[in-house]
């Protein structure tokens, strides 16, 4: 029983690693309800100081997430209408995943900067911080994931 459980919970925190990549699926949060499923059976090894402090690291990612593609808009001296097209942008592009959100911070960000008068390369610029801004995000949710599949193991092997 333990070994299907374990199964499970990986297959879980795998998933929430593809998550990482795939805006439809909620990675970090699917890796820590992989964590929360061993919490709940016999003989754990997870306190629930641990559970909780995950599930906080969990909400901060998410929050983060939607946030880190604005401020790399920002940090490539994008103005605050290229900020709010790439936030349309990425509001927008929750219609149409997985693409959508991948290109649509990247193309409100663009519009949004022509919008306010800004030349081509400036606004091209700014697009491309909000790019690198989405590619962060998904290197913070996939650490974050590999984490938990290391921990599962090393429990699993323990």
């Amino acid at each position: 029983m333990d070994t299907l459980l374990y199964i499970i919970a990986l297959t879980a925190a795998l998933i929430g690693a593809a998550g990482s990549f795939l805006p439809i699926l909620p990675g970090p949060p699917i890796a820590w309800a992989a964590l929360l499923l061993l919490y709940f059976f016999p003989g754990n090894t997870f306190t629930t100081q641990t559970i909780i402090v995950h599930g906080l690291i969990v909400a901060g990612i998410t929050v983060l997430d939607y946030f880190i593609p604005i401020w790399g808009t920002k940090r490539f001296g994008g103005t605050k209408s290229g900020e709010r097209g790439s936030m349309v942008g990425l509001l927008l592009g929750l219609f149409t995943p997985p693409l959508g959100i991948i290109i649509g911070p990247f193309l409100g960000a663009f519009v949004g900067e022509l919008i306010q008068g800004s030349s081509r390369n400036q606004a091209l610029k700014s697009a491309i911080g909000s790019f690198l801004g989405f590619l962060a995000g998904v290197f913070l949710k996939l650490a974050y994931c590999l984490y938990v599949i290391w921990l599962i193991i090393a429990v699993w092997i323990k």
